[in-house]
């Protein structure tokens, strides 16, 4: 290509360039004085439901090994949601393990859901509820009832509501 023809080219595809559709920048209206503007809110998300008011009443075993090495020995007992009886150990592969026993808690709350409080002063909470395929026990904030460096893969133990053996997972 010579000069002439890479000149012309080169204008062609300025000429092209603007001749294209440019975007117009438009202008808001300013606010009528003594009003301020206000912000265009994107629509509200929506809330996760409630965990609904529900009887719990199971006496559950869960024992069980995963494939991973995650293990669980749990036992529950509870009627009209009142905790009468629970020991619950964990274990996370062969790194360690995690241990709860009603002995070391008080009941703080019955519904929507029932709580356990700790009664060593620290914030560890546990938490029982009923969904229609299961009945989950989980803790929150229990680090000092577990081995150093485990308890971020201490999952919660799933019981059958119907037969009180451990849940099916999937």
């Amino acid at each position: 290509m010579n000069a002439t023809n890479h000149a012309a080219c080169l204008l062609a595809v300025l000429l092209a360039a603007a001749c294209a559709e440019l975007p117009v920048a438009v202008k808001r209206p300013s606010p009528p004085p003594g009003e301020t503007a206000t912000a265009v809110k994107p629509p509200p998300q929506p809330r996760a439901t409630p965990i609904p008011h529900k009887t719990i009443n199971i006496a559950g075993t869960c024992k069980r090994t995963e494939e991973d090495g995650f293990r669980e020995d749990a036992h529950m007992d509870v009627r009209a949601n009142e905790v009468r009886a629970l020991k619950w150990k964990l274990w996370v592969s062969r790194r360690g393990s995690c241990e709860f026993n009603l002995a070391e808690f008080r009941q703080v709350r019955e519904t929507p859901h029932i709580e356990l409080q700790a009664i060593d002063g620290s914030q560890c909470k546990l938490l029982v509820w009923q969904d229609p395929r299961r009945v989950t026990l989980a803790h929150n904030r229990c680090e000092k009832y577990c081995t150093p460096g485990i308890y971020e893969q201490a999952w919660p133990v799933l019981f059958d509501p119907k037969s009180g053996n451990c849940a099916e997972v999937r």
